[in-house]
């Protein structure tokens, strides 16, 4: 499975792709992690791509993508036509509005949406964590690691003052995917 996880810099994108990764990695599957992101620290684009296998694993930098995580307009629609026919879409509702006459979607892809930023304000005070709910949202939606796995690479890549609180916006996301099944 290659997801992409793409947006701003500043939203999590880099640590929810590396916290999924090494997720993976504890879970005994095989996990390649990359990032890019513009000279500025917040503000400018940045992806992160998690690659998941449980085989060893020959793309590095993948051209598409089964799961594309869209935060942001550019981002949906700059990586949109890169999603692989039948792959999943997961956009941030907030901050992305689909156009349903696009020629840019490909068949038969699975959409999602999530407000986490609204969420994240509205039950956390903190926009910050936005990422963790979506995260949760995205793992629970595609069982993609075990929720254990994921709880305790996020616990380990957070500073320790915020592991609580993001772990309890990990659940929310997991929560609100769990409603929607």
């Amino acid at each position: 499975m290659i997801i992409r996880f793409a947006g701003f810099g500043g939203q999590g994108i880099v640590l929810s792709s590396y916290i999924m990764g090494e997720a993976a990695v504890k879970s005994g599957l095989q996990a390649i992690q990359n990032q890019a992101y513009g000279s500025e620290s917040r503000g400018g684009e940045c992806t992160g791509d998690v690659i998941i296998s449980d085989s060893v694993i020959h793309e590095l930098e993948p051209t598409h993508y089964d799961v594309l995580v869209a935060l942001t307009q550019p981002a949906y629609e700059k990586f949109l036509p890169r999603l692989r026919p039948g792959g999943t879409l997961v956009i941030e509702s907030d901050l992305v509005k689909e156009d349903p006459s696009s020629k840019l979607e490909p068949e038969g892809i699975t959409k999602h949406s999530l407000p986490a930023t609204e969420l994240a304000l509205e039950v956390f005070d903190r926009r910050i964590v936005a990422n963790m709910i979506m995260l949760g949202y995205l793992n629970t939606l595609l069982n993609v690691v075990p929720p254990k796995a994921l709880e305790e690479a996020v616990a380990r890549n957070v500073p320790a003052d915020t592991v609580e609180l993001n772990l309890k916006a990990l659940a929310k996301g997991a929560r609100q995917a769990s409603e929607e099944r």
